[in-house]
């Protein structure tokens, strides 16, 4: 972890926005951890928020291009996935965007919101209050603790 902080707010955004991709890795240690040190809390919710988004967006991206093999070879997400977020997506509409922050789901969620191409705009609004709503909560959290 040491060598992300020495990147700073660079390496915060990198982490979250690899964070919000398929890729097996999480910011929120690194995030209490330079919340711990002399950081800006302004700044590292910025850069989490800002990576995290960008992250999910490309992860959409992915989805609305639906090609398969790119999403099995690429993500290693299995079709049987997307197609079951598919399905909750027919019962939350947009409004699943709100959830991609959540570990695990949340990254076939986005790409599952791109294959049944869930306009645009919203669902990138939805993700960025879902996602800065995340950040927010756990950096109030963090430095009421400390």
């Amino acid at each position: 972890m040491t060598e992300w902080i020495e990147l700073g707010y660079w390496g915060l955004f990198l982490a979250a926005f690899l964070a919000a991709t398929v890729l097996p890795f999480s910011s929120d240690v690194l995030l209490g951890l330079m919340l711990s040190g002399d950081w800006d809390p302004l700044l590292l919710f910025i850069a989490a928020t800002t990576g995290n988004f960008l992250g999910g967006l490309l992860t959409y991206w992915m989805g609305y291009l639906g090609k398969w093999e790119w999403i099995e070879k690429w993500f290693g997400v299995k079709r049987s996935k997307v197609e079951k977020q598919m399905g909750r997506l027919q019962r939350w509409g947009k409004w699943a965007a709100l959830l991609t922050w959540v570990p695990f789901i949340g990254d076939v969620l986005a790409i599952a919101l791109g294959f049944v191409r869930a306009p645009f705009w919203t669902t990138a609004l939805l993700m960025l209050i879902g996602k800065g709503g995340r950040f927010a909560l756990i950096i109030w959290i963090v430095t009421s603790a400390i």
